[in-house]
């Protein structure tokens, strides 16, 4: 797995620490990589989606 460092609000942060005390994921990294999953899932499903509409 490669290291990326990104800068993110704290505000989100805390928002994103309370989940990891929730126990919805095991640790701020996971919850990271949950989103970044989501988001490329998104795109995906929108790819998809165009390029059905365009047949």
């Amino acid at each position: 797995m490669e290291r990326v460092t990104l800068r993110i609000p704290k505000q989100q942060i805390d928002e994103v620490e309370q989940m990891v005390e929730r126990g919805k994921f095991p640790n701020r990294s996971e919850a990271i990589r949950s989103a970044v999953r989501e988001m490329l899932d998104e795109q995906t499903e929108q790819a998809s989606a165009n390029s059905w509409a365009k047949v």
